[in-house]
C-alpha cells in the first residue's frame, strides 16, 4: 500500500452533542463481565474546617497567691505535749512584691506575678531592669507567677506578707529544685537490690537484665538504669504549718524540703478538693 492511498482513506468525523440546561446527570454505572458492577459515589460539597481559637492545653490554677520563701536547715520543735516534731526552718529575703498582674483582657489568663530577693542592677539583663523599671519596682533576681482564679485586690507594687497569707496550722504546697547527686547507678537510684557478695557471685551492684533477646531486640523506652540523679524541680504538698515566727521572720514547717540550705522555695496554699477546689 502507497502512502497516497492514505490521504484518500476516509476521516471519521467527531460529532459533540450538547445536552439541555435542564438534563441531570446520574451516577455513572460500570458493567463488565470481569468486574463486579458498582456505582460511583456522588460528590459531596467540602466543608469548612473550623480551628478553635480556645487553648488546647491550660495550665492548673492556684488555691491562693504564694510567696517565694529562701530554705535556712532543719531542727527538731517540740510541741506543748512534748511531742518532737521535725521541721524545716524557711526565712525571707527582701522581696515577695507584685511586679505585674495579667488579666483575660490582655494576656488571655489572669495571674499575679511576684519578685523575689533584691540583687545589684548589673546581676540582671537589661530586658528584666525594662521589665521593673516599668512599674518602679527594685531589682530582683526572682520572678514567678501564681495563677488565680480572679485577681481583684492585688495592685503593681504590693507587698506579700506571709503573716497575711497563712497561719499555724494551714496546709501548703512547696516546690523547689532537689539537691544533685550526679551520676548514680541503679541501687541508689532506683532502690534495686543487690546480688550476693559471696558463693562466687560474680554480680554485686550491677544492673542485671535490661530485656529479651532477638524479640523484641531493643531496650524499652523508661527503663529504669543508672543515669543522673537529683537537681529535678519537684514539689510536696500539704505540708502543716507549725510554728510562724514574726521577729525573727521564720515559718517552720513540719517535714523535709526540697533543695539545700540557701535554695529557693515557693509556697503556695494547698489545693484540697472539696475545700478550695471543686470536685467535679
Amino acid at each position: 500500500m502507497s502512502l497516497s492511498s492514505f490521504s484518500t482513506m476516509p476521516t471519521a468525523k467527531l460529532r459533540l452533542k450538547t445536552l439541555p440546561t435542564s438534563t441531570t446527570i446520574t451516577p455513572l454505572t460500570l458493567h463488565s463481565p470481569f468486574l463486579p458492577s458498582f456505582r460511583l459515589p456522588k460528590h459531596k460539597p467540602l466543608s469548612i474546617l473550623r480551628i478553635s481559637t480556645s487553648p488546647a492545653i491550660s495550665a492548673s490554677l492556684e488555691a491562693g497567691v504564694g510567696i517565694m520563701a529562701t530554705k535556712l536547715g532543719m531542727m527538731s520543735f517540740f510541741e506543748d505535749s512534748g511531742t518532737v516534731v521535725p521541721v524545716t526552718v524557711v526565712g525571707f529575703r527582701e522581696g515577695n512584691i507584685i511586679t505585674q498582674i495579667k488579666t483575660e483582657a490582655t494576656d488571655g489568663y489572669s495571674a499575679v506575678q511576684v519578685g523575689y530577693r533584691r540583687v545589684r542592677d548589673r546581676k540582671l539583663t537589661k530586658p528584666e531592669m525594662g521589665h521593673l523599671e516599668k512599674s518602679g519596682i527594685i531589682p530582683l533576681r526572682h520572678l514567678q507567677e501564681f495563677r488565680l482564679q480572679s485577681v481583684d485586690g492585688f495592685e503593681v507594687t504590693q507587698k506579700l506578707d506571709f503573716n497575711e497569707l497563712f497561719k499555724e496550722g494551714d496546709l501548703v504546697d512547696v516546690a523547689g529544685t532537689t539537691i544533685g547527686k550526679g551520676f548514680q547507678g541503679g541501687i541508689k537510684r532506683h532502690n534495686f537490690k543487690r546480688g550476693q557478695m559471696t558463693h562466687g557471685s560474680k554480680s554485686h551492684r550491677q544492673l542485671g537484665s535490661i530485656g529479651a533477646g532477638t524479640t523484641p531486640g531493643r531496650v524499652y523506652k523508661g527503663k529504669k538504669m543508672p543515669g543522673r540523679m537529683g537537681g529535678t524541680k519537684t514539689k510536696i504538698r500539704k505540708l502543716k504549718i507549725v510554728k510562724i515566727d514574726d521577729e525573727l521572720k521564720i515559718l517552720m514547717i513540719k517535714g523535709a524540703l526540697p533543695g539545700k540550705p540557701g535554695n529557693l522555695l515557693r509556697i503556695a496554699p494547698a489545693k484540697i478538693v472539696g475545700k478550695n477546689i471543686p470536685k467535679n
